[in-house]
């Protein structure tokens, strides 16, 4: 780790960097790096990656030793006033450190893998959330067709909480490469005949969680070789999407252990 350097002027290259990736929430695409704030996130980093290219960290940060010893970990160090840091803070709350890390590579789908794919769902809340319960119940690959949120972006990161790090993630897709996979895809209905939980699923298989509004589109549900309808006997006409996708994986992952 070269010595860290003290950062004054907002008009740094390096602030001006932070600034656009939290600013611009598809930024990362184009800046080739992605900006991870706050200590959950940059430990599981760590943890996952190894070592960030850059920590930016808040003066007032550096007093506490567990934030001090994270941003000792990566390859720079910058020391910001805490005014500066809370300029480049998107949080109620700024966390007062934070990384820059290289854009993880563009990576081809894999064709057998446990995948869910993402049809245009918009909400970087409920993309972070799919991620999270598909990293925790065994899926591998998401795969994101174009016009839903980006995978990388602070929001979609917060909300993941650090599922990226553990997933394949693979985005700006056509419904036309799914034709790359070898697993049946399976999407759910409420006008689907079969029930969730009554019905074998396929092992391993793509889910597909469509728009939050929309639902998946009737192309791609046409190519589903299964659709599964969610009992709610509780009157409600829809669930969220990030709620259906914990359901059906956790019963994906029920079924493969009975």
């Amino acid at each position: 780790m070269s010595p860290a350097r003290l950062i004054s002027s907002r008009d740094n290259p390096l602030l001006q960097r932070v600034r656009r990736l939290t600013r611009d929430p598809v930024a990362y695409r184009k800046v080739g790096a992605i900006w991870l704030e706050g200590e959950h996130l940059c430990s599981a980093y760590r943890q996952r990656r190894g070592q960030a290219s850059q920590a930016v960290i808040a003066e007032s940060a550096q007093t506490r030793p567990e934030l001090a010893g994270l941003a000792a970990s990566a390859s720079a160090v910058a020391v910001v006033p805490d005014r500066l840091f809370s300029d480049l803070s998107t949080l109620p709350s700024p966390a007062g450190i934070g990384f820059v890390c290289d854009l993880p590579p563009a990576m081809p789908i894999d064709a057998m893998a446990a995948t869910v794919v993402l049809d245009r769902v918009q909400d970087a809340g409920n993309v972070g959330s799919i991620l999270r319960s598909a990293s925790a119940l065994g899926v591998r690959q998401v795969l994101a067709l174009s016009g839903t949120a980006g995978l990388w972006s602070p929001k979609v990161l917060r909300a993941g909480m650090g599922a990226q790090f553990g997933l394949r993630l693979i985005e700006g897709l056509d419904a036309g490469a799914l034709a790359l996979l070898q697993i049946p895809l399976v999407a759910t209905s409420s006008h689907a005949a079969a029930t969730l939980a009554r019905v074998p699923l396929p092992r391993p298989c793509a889910w597909v969680f469509g728009h939050e509004g929309q639902g998946v589109a009737p192309g791609l549900l046409a190519r589903c070789a299964l659709t599964v309808r969610i009992p709610q006997p509780g009157g409600e006409e829809s669930l969220n999407v990030a709620a259906a996708a914990a359901i059906c994986l956790y019963e994906s992952l029920r079924d493969a252990d009975q």
